[in-house]
């Protein structure tokens, strides 16, 4: 809504009752109509009385205000959809989308055209002719630029994108320096698409062709951004024209990418299997045109388009908690979107609804849209409902700029814009640059089998260089000149890379948290036989004991909070104990006096899905939140615990991103209930269990997923613990299920004592968190380290046993209580608490002291699920009977009774 808005809602017969009364007395009306009347009466004096007209086939009075008011009308709709005609498409004529911008349509004709307005002021060029306010309008509107802000619900950013529309745009200027540089970096975007199309005919590139213009957007987003204080540039794109930008945008060499081309880059076999050239991640510094020095992240990434989004962000937040004091204007994430995938995927949205929220805010992401109009074979008309592919910036009240890709410099304004409202705003923006596509889906392909017509228009369609080339020569004069040059420039250019003249690689200085992962060297199998030690004193025990039960003066809890906290005490101080909760907070509370940042993010997880961690309590009366764990001491590192969004896809790429930038934060997700990862399975496939031997990215990443079968139904009970170890391999990841307080805690704190990075997917708890047998003693937390295997406790005479009952995770305490009440010293229970990396060794030391038993592999999920099929792949030395519940489609039982049923049945068959 303008400030006008009072006018164009109002009714004129009011508005004439309203001048009335301001003819007699101007005091009498509101100071807002006072300056409305006396524009309208200079107007009258000035121009004289205006007639009638007829805006629907009726003739109506037409009285100089309502003229007036025909005229704002207008303006506000300019503002509103004017987009909708601009001239943003360099291969198609636009649709009809009923912008009616036609004077018609307010209640003026072509006979006004050469009346003056006073509402010619609203765009900031004073009285003014129908004409000269209609002419003002098209240019900022209606250009090959097309602004879309005036949803946005904050009137200061509205007012901003307004001027920038009306006054700046207007006004705007591209120096010759400019030119030359966007000249240059046409120049140089087209020379590689030509260089590999002539070296590697038919060969993949997903190439930039059609849309070679977002390598000076980018690079003018980078060197303005530097204008406004920013160090570092993390970018997030698919495939297509990647290998355009890590050329030239991050400096990546010619002949890097030849030798990736040709086959002939050797992979170091012991550390991975590498990726393809267009998925692979890059880092360099560049120094911009003014001398400001940025540092360049363009982040791995596999073909599941979006999926980087999220990554980007988290790596972002990492980066600004660690390296830049939260200042986030020093840090800018820059996601590069394809037109049917910002639209068609999902995880946009849920980053979109991320980026102001407290656990996820990163200032403010600039989103680049390449929109050559088709996604694969599919055309935009089956690709979205929406009319803009970048609709999503609506919902969070994000200004949209839909701009020519063939017109540089408006797309060199537009990125300018946008790095400007980042910086003042910290808000998300949109710029949608309209191109095409030159070939098919690939090289290889024939885009004329679905878009013929479409086609046929790009095929004679000259590249945005050469447009860009002809329209300066036509302006003439310096113009004409630099473009003569510069197309010297450009065949030398491309003589030389055909002749694989040497590039030099741009320089990069690596930060102290980039240092940090140097340090850290790869796994080997031997560093699986034996876990680290990592116990902690007694006195750091004591010391965040101390800050777990103590309440702030004056901090009034609800009442089970109150009794929350006696029992915490109870336990550090009296018993001497610790249940899962104390632990898990002992460990937090440890690494944080260590120095090492701790973050936790999931659905509820500040008080936990099953209300047993509250590390995070509010006042009952205040509301004001208390976090225990950031009172530990004045040097501890900071606590971040957040109950995130309702999102898997997102929330879980968020965090990978940022466990893959900081090498010493110890960086949790936990799901609500182990079964809600399904949602989250292309990252599980694409980042976490393969970035390693990709792309080279350890991460130490926790995947805390509830799990455990206790009768509430298909969709709480299963973590899908075989999907996990189906992918594990090559030391990739750890996967455990493990049934002791003071295990955890250790699992927890050897995230951060081994010397490399490994993923932990933990199968956690339900029932356990309050079982009373799930305690450890005080000395557990300050000796010995994480146990991968644990023998049974309760077996004194191994010649006595018959029967080895080998279990992973809650199982356990189920044929625990069976052994006990029976007195069963005939069947041991043998835990494993780690799954993968298998720990063969001392597997087969524990089995091999019970000669005489039969073993048998015990779990509580259907036959098909679970550890078994892993068990029988990794471990073949001893053979294992299985006693599970029989194969099934779905995870578990939705009927109480039957789960009940199938569990017994589980026990006795492993004590029959």
């Amino acid at each position: 809504m303008d400030k006008y808005s009072y006018i164009s809602n109002a009714h004129a017969s009011y508005i004439d009752e309203l001048y009335q009364s301001y003819q007699q007395d101007p005091e009498s009306v509101d100071e807002s109509w006072q300056k409305f009347f006396e524009g309208f009466n200079f107007s009258l004096e000035r121009f004289g009385k205006n007639g009638a007209s007829s805006t629907n086939g009726t003739a109506v009075s037409q009285t100089p205000a309502n003229k007036e008011i025909g005229v704002k009308k207008l303006i506000r709709n300019y503002r509103r959809r004017g987009h909708l005609e601009s001239d943003t498409n360099p291969v198609r004529t636009r649709r009809d989308r009923q912008a009616q911008l036609g004077i018609e349509y307010y209640g003026l004709t072509e006979g006004d055209l050469s009346t003056t307005f006073v509402a010619g002021e609203e765009i900031g060029i004073g009285p003014a002719t129908l004409q000269e306010i209609i002419d003002t309008l098209r240019k900022a509107y209606v250009s090959t630029i097309g602004f879309e802000y005036t949803y946005i619900r904050d009137r200061e950013a509205v007012e901003w994108m307004k001027k920038q529309a009306e006054q700046t745009l207007l006004t705007h200027s591209t120096s010759a320096e400019e030119k030359k540089r966007t000249l240059t970096k046409l120049n140089e975007a087209v020379v590689f698409e030509n260089f590999l199309h002539t070296k590697y005919l038919g060969q993949k590139r997903f190439s930039l062709e059609g849309g070679e213009t977002t390598i000076p957007a980018l690079d003018g987003i980078i060197n303005h951004a530097a204008e406004f204080g920013v160090e570092e540039v993390a970018i997030g794109m698919a495939h297509r024209g990647r290998l355009n930008v890590l050329a030239n945008i991050m400096g990546k060499t010619y002949e890097q990418i030849f030798n990736e081309f040709e086959g002939a880059a050797d992979p170091d076999q012991s550390h991975g299997d590498g990726d393809v050239k267009y998925h692979l991640g890059y880092s360099s510094d560049v120094t911009t045109p003014s001398g400001k020095h940025v540092n360049l992240k363009l982040n791995p990434n596999p073909s599941h388009l979006e999926a980087v989004d999220p990554v980007v962000e988290g790596f972002v937040r990492a980066k600004a908690d660690r390296h830049y004091d939260s200042d986030y204007d020093r840090i800018l994430p820059i996601l590069i979107h394809g037109d049917a995938a910002v639209a068609g995927q999902g995880i946009v949205y849920e980053v979109a609804q991320m980026s102001q929220l407290e656990g996820y805010y990163t200032g403010g992401t600039i989103h680049f849209v390449i929109n050559n109009q088709v996604g694969f074979t599919t055309d935009f008309d089956d690709a979205r409902t929406s009319v803009y592919c970048t609709d999503v910036a609506k919902v969070i009240d994000s200004p949209v700029m839909h701009v020519n890709g063939d017109d540089p410099e408006a797309v060199l304004f537009c990125v300018k814009t946008a790095v400007e409202f980042r910086q003042k705003f910290n808000r998300d923006v949109f710029i949608d640059m309209v191109c095409y596509r030159r070939h098919g889906h690939n090289e290889s392909d024939e885009p004329k089998f679905t878009q013929p017509s479409l086609y046929s228009v790009i095929s004679k369609h000259p590249n945005p260089r050469e447009v860009y080339n002809k329209k300066l020569i036509e302006r003439g004069d310096v113009d004409a000149e630099l473009a003569e040059n510069m197309d010297k420039e450009f065949r030398g250019l491309l003589q030389d890379r055909l002749d694989m003249v040497k590039q030099q690689p741009l320089p990069y200085t690596y930060q102290a948290v980039e240092q940090e992962w140097r340090d850290l060297r790869r796994a080997t199998a031997d560093d699986f036989h034996e876990s680290p030690s990592t116990g902690i004193s007694a006195d750091v025990i004591n010391q965040v004991a101390e800050a777990l039960t103590t309440l702030p003066e004056g901090f009034k809890p609800i009442r089970q909070i109150d009794k929350q906290f006696k029992q915490r005490k109870e336990i550090f101080f009296k018993k001497k104990e610790l249940n899962w909760a104390a632990a898990e907070l002992l460990a937090y509370g440890s690494i944080l006096a260590e120095g090492k940042i701790v973050r936790l993010a999931g659905q509820d997880t500040q008080r936990g899905t099953f209300s047993h961690r509250h590390a995070v309590i509010n006042d009952a009366e205040t509301n004001e939140p208390y976090s225990s764990l950031d009172h530990i001491s004045e040097n501890q590192a900071d606590f971040h615990i957040y109950n995130s969004l309702l999102s898997e896809y997102g929330a879980l790429g968020f965090e990978f991103g940022y466990a893959m930038t900081n090498p010493n934060a110890l960086v949790i997700w936990e799901a609500q209930f182990g079964d809600f990862v399904n949602g989250a399975q292309v990252m599980i496939d694409q980042f976490i269990t393969t970035s390693e031997t990709k792309w080279r990215r350890m991460t130490g990443l926790v995947m805390l997923l509830p799990h455990g079968y206790e009768g509430q139904g298909p969709e709480h009970s299963n973590a899908r613990p075989e999907r996990f170890l189906q992918l594990s391999a090559d030391l990739n990841i750890v996967v455990a299920n493990i049934t002791e307080p003071s295990n955890f805690f250790h699992a927890l704190r050897r995230q951060l004592a081994w010397p490399f990075r490994k993923p932990l997917i933990i199968m956690s708890p339900k029932s356990l968190l309050r079982h009373p047998k799930v305690v450890s003693p005080i000395k557990e937390f300050t000796e010995g380290s994480f146990r991968e295997v644990i023998d049974d406790p309760n077996i004194k005479t191994l010649k006595s046993v018959k029967k080895v009952l080998v279990c992973t995770g809650k199982v356990y305490y189920d044929l625990l209580e069976r052994q006990e009440r029976e007195k069963r010293k005939d069947v041991a229970i043998v835990r494993l608490e780690q799954l993968h990396p298998f720990p063969e060794k001392q597997f087969t030391k524990v089995l091999m002291r019970y000669k005489n038993a039969k073993a048998y592999w015990v779990q509580e999920e259907p036959e098909n699920m679970g550890a078994w099929s892993y068990l029988l792949r990794t471990y073949r030395q001893t053979e294992i009977e299985l006693i599970s519940r029989k194969p099934s489609a779905s995870p578990a039982t939705g009927y109480g009774k039957l789960h009940t049923k199938e569990q017994e049945e589980i026990i006795n068959k492993a004590f029959a």
